[in-house]
């Protein structure tokens, strides 16, 4: 049961590059009007040092077939999150998908114990992935269930059942994650009397341009990465999970979902989506089945 977003408003809180950028790009193309929200506008570098804006997905989101609105927003700061959702309020009256995607951090710190972490950016970490989710939904739900069927996505890295027993990267960054998909968890049980859905989804190994040019390579040539980097083969572009928020955006039975972890390989499966290539990467199975098992690189079967 799937149907158009055309005259569904999205907001997608940290969409300047990744994930985010892929997510309102793909609502986009199915017809909503996405306000796209970052830290990154006009001439100025990300925290990350990264050049890509705001308005670059904006413009994205218009090319694909939606409206895209940028509006440069700090997560952090309850003010500029309040004025966001009036914002919202005065063009719109509602609000209709919100895809809590904010990160922003400008490294990991792999493998580093909590005595052992740099203390004031560990917290910081928690800061970026947490605080501002909570603060963005806080004040953009209350418009969200206005309306019955709104859907809140908290994006995250990993399934709950493979960070359950997988130690990820580092005290703060585990910590971090287990914590996003918890929201999602809680957020299902406070929505579900407004009839509204709340998921926790994990894109895979993610082609953000951040990836793409560590590698040296670009979307169209990806795959010469993995002579260097075998399992790089299960990587997936940022539309791939763009693709699932969308599914689940037109998903008329998306409250079947309320709750779960959800993987983006997950949902190609269910829904029938494909990634750019038209392929179906399942990364969160092949994860522990390949990578971690030590078995040469071999996507047959997961992709």
């Amino acid at each position: 049961m799937k149907t158009s977003l055309e005259g569904k408003v999205a907001l997608v809180a940290g969409a300047t590059r990744g994930a985010g950028r892929g997510i309102a790009v793909q609502l986009g193309a199915a017809g909503a009007a996405v306000y796209v929200t970052g830290r990154t506008s006009g001439s100025q570098r990300s925290e990350m040092n990264r050049p890509e804006t705001i308005e670059e997905t904006a413009a994205l989101v218009d090319e694909a077939g939606g409206r895209g609105i940028a509006v440069q927003t700090d997560h952090l700061d309850p003010d500029q999150v309040r004025a966001l959702a009036a914002r919202i309020d005065a063009e719109h009256g509602a609000l209709h998908v919100l895809v809590n995607d904010i990160w922003g951090a400008a490294r990991m710190e792999w493998n580093k114990t909590v005595w052992e972490s740099d203390l004031d950016y560990g917290l910081r970490t928690l800061r970026l992935a947490v605080d501002t989710h909570a603060i963005t939904s806080h004040f953009a739900i209350p418009l969200l269930i206005r309306t019955p069927g709104g859907l809140v996505v908290e994006v995250t890295d990993g399934t709950d059942e493979y960070n359950a027993t997988n130690y990820r990267v580092s005290f703060f960054y585990d910590l971090a994650k287990a914590a996003v998909s918890r929201m999602a968890f809680a957020l299902a049980h406070e929505l579900r009397p407004h009839h509204a859905t709340a998921v926790a989804l994990t894109p895979g190994w993610l082609r953000s341009e951040a990836m793409l040019e560590a590698f040296g390579v670009t979307e169209s040539n990806w795959r010469d990465a993995t002579t260097r980097v075998p399992h790089f083969a299960i990587s997936e572009s940022p539309a791939f999970v763009g693709r699932a928020v969308a599914a689940l955006a037109q998903d008329l039975d998306v409250s079947r979902w309320s709750g779960q972890s959800l993987s983006s390989g997950q949902l190609a499966r269910s829904y029938g989506f494909t990634d750019l290539d038209g392929s179906q990467p399942d990364a969160w199975r092949y994860v522990p089945e390949v990578q971690d098992a030590g078995r040469p690189a071999d996507t047959t079967g997961y992709r």
